[in-house]
């Protein structure tokens, strides 16, 4: 109560003193602020955990610690999660994606540090996993628990989660325009002046703040790219077909691996076979430790053959074949470690594997081409080719994946094999995968709305809200003269008949009784349970809108009946429903 007196004065001093729009670009920045500062702290936390725990490892021989790093990690998150968050946070653009559809863009409180510490436990101990879907999460949160403090609409809160989600991907790779781009792409943001604006200043002060106080050790980034050579092209299209196919493995697989683990009723059992699975891959695979962006940055300076290193394996850096084979397994396996460790309750995204294993799938053909001497193509620029196609794919969002990898090369030139491989990769898998890996658990459960804006307006409707209580009830038992008495009382036409205890038993209709209302000397002969009849449409209180509005549209009706368990209600109107429909499409419409 306290605390809503100083903001109604500062409610009453904005409505006076600033236009909404001026307003919406004012908190757009400090909402791009404070999300590139969380992603600062989350990158340097990860960044400087990993060195203190990997540091003075062998590049020669395998290290045990291996073994106890990621499973630790699992644990101890799994824990906070379980004990002090309380809350399911996996999957966290997901949750942006549901929050947006079927929770009015409110994200729990929580979410504002809760993605962020418990990742930073993840990744930092090995983890399989990224951390641009927790920082996104958390950046989402900061913007939509800002506005709804400051008691925005539906459609600005939104706006703030796309904000706090832009300055977040900004901040974290330094690359403004990719975290527009995803807003307006994953997100499925409406592009106008009035969304676009506020994206861009939250993107540039999140990429600004993160270039002021990121160390270039702790972002990923690459900038001596070989010259684009035209007739590498049909090499770069072969690449976009083998990154869709690579990626579709990625989706299936991962979706496999999840569902199974879930099945394992006992979830201390899902955490230690998760987490022993993750840490004996890792020990035979190092390079599936953490995000991989290590891993990446060797293959992009032309020391691909690093990825030996800490290996069981190290043995075979001088064998060609074996060592491509050694490369097809690093492939093979990082999803399956990425899906264990979310699976057994790590926290973490699929951003960074997905570059990972496109950045892999880039150096593996280039690798395979020139060991073959079928041509000699730059490594570092397939494996660049590769992130931005596999990336394109997982994701459905091949401009994001563009801009991305463009922008944190600086080889704005080297945008057309960029172009080529992302949407030749997008095209392969959209043949066997309609939804991206973040929308496709809310699409199989009919919650994906935000690619759909009639479904979005329709599901901020609540059928509570709209049921109207003035339709006079009438008794089973009662006689046509005491119906009579009641409709001259009425201002409706449809009479509910209920039982002593409100159960529903019917509807009585004032045009079917026209011909007998005025015939008196059936008054006290007939009955209401002789005149009624049960309607072939029902709406329970549980319904969504989106099912309201299709049995109106499927039916002449212009009242239905509400019930709940089986006890009546009232009654919804047609004209109710698409008027108030009306209106949100005309706020959602608004710039």
């Amino acid at each position: 109560m306290l605390l809503n007196i100083p903001l109604n004065r500062l409610q009453k001093w904005r409505l006076k003193n600033i236009s909404h729009r001026n307003f919406i670009y004012i908190l757009s920045l400090v909402v791009g602020l404070v999300s590139g500062l969380a992603a600062v702290v989350l990158k340097n936390t990860v960044f400087y955990t990993h060195y203190f725990l990997t540091e003075g490892f062998e590049n020669e021989a395998a290290n045990l610690l291996y073994l106890a790093y990621p499973l630790f990690g699992i644990v101890i998150t799994f824990l906070f999660v379980k004990y002090f968050v309380k809350d399911n946070i996996s999957h966290g653009i997901s949750k942006i994606l549901y929050a947006i559809s079927r929770n009015n863009s409110h994200l729990k409180p929580h979410n504002n540090y809760s993605s962020l510490v418990a990742s930073t436990i993840t990744v930092g101990f090995g983890g399989s996993v990224g951390l641009e879907a927790p920082i996104v999460l958390t950046g989402a949160s900061i913007g939509s628990n800002m506005a709804r403090v400051l008691r925005l609409d539906y459609r600005s809160i939104t706006l703030m989660i796309g904000c706090g989600a832009a300055g977040a991907i900004a901040g974290i790779f330094k690359a403004p325009i990719a975290g527009v781009v995803f807003g307006l792409e994953v997100l499925m943001l409406d592009l106008t002046i009035g969304s676009l604006i506020p994206l861009l200043i939250a993107s540039v002060a999140g990429a600004t703040l993160s270039s002021f106080l990121m160390g270039k050790s702790v972002l990923f980034a690459f900038y001596a790219l070989a010259p684009f050579n035209l007739e590498n092209i049909p090499f770069y299209i072969l690449l976009g077909i083998v990154a869709g196919f690579v990626s579709l493995y990625f989706v299936r697989a991962n979706r496999h691996i999840e569902s199974k683990v879930s099945q394992i009723k006992k979830p201390y059992m899902r955490l230690i076979l998760s987490g022993v699975i993750v840490s004996f891959l890792i020990f035979l695979l190092p390079p599936l430790y953490g995000e991989g962006y290590d891993m990446l940055t060797d293959i992009l300076n032309g020391r691909g053959d690093n990825l030996l290193n800490g290996s069981l394996f190290y043995y075979v850096k001088d064998n060609s074949y074996l060592f491509l084979l050694f490369v097809v397994l690093i492939l093979a396996f990082k999803v399956v470690a990425m899906s264990f460790t979310t699976a057994g309750g790590g926290i973490g995204g699929v951003f960074a594997p997905s570059l990972f294993m496109g950045g892999v799938t880039g150096f593996l053909v280039a690798r395979t081409i020139n060991t073959f001497k079928l041509a000699d193509i730059p490594e570092s620029n397939f494996a660049l080719a590769g992130m931005a196609g596999v990336m394109a794919a997982v994701m459905h969002a091949p401009l994001t994946a563009i801009f991305l990898i463009a922008e944190i090369t600086g080889g704005y030139e080297f945008f057309l094999p960029l172009m080529i491989t992302s949407t030749i990769a997008f095209l392969t898998i959209n043949f066997y995968e309609r939804h991206n890996i973040y929308s496709k658990r809310l699409a199989d459960r009919g919650e994906l709305i935000t690619h759909d804006k009639d479904k979005a307006a329709l599901s901020r409707l609540k059928i509570n809200k709209l049921v109207e209580h003035n339709f006079l009830t009438v008794k089973p038992d009662a006689t046509l003269g005491e119906l009579v008495k009641i409709i001259a009382k009425s201002e409706r036409n449809v009479f509910p008949v209920v039982d002593e205890e409100n159960n529903f038993m019917g509807v009585v209709f004032i045009n079917d009784i026209r011909n007998i209302i005025f015939e008196t000397e059936l008054y006290n002969s007939t009955y209401v349970r002789n005149l009624m009849f049960m309607p072939d449409t029902i709406i329970n209180l549980d319904a969504t809108m989106e099912d309201v509005a299709k049995k109106f549209n499927e039916t002449s009706h212009y009242n239905l009946p509400v019930l709940n368990n089986g006890k009546y209600i009232g009654f919804v109107s047609r004209a109710n429903v698409f008027s108030s429909y009306r209106d949100l499409v005309k706020e959602f419409s608004q710039d």
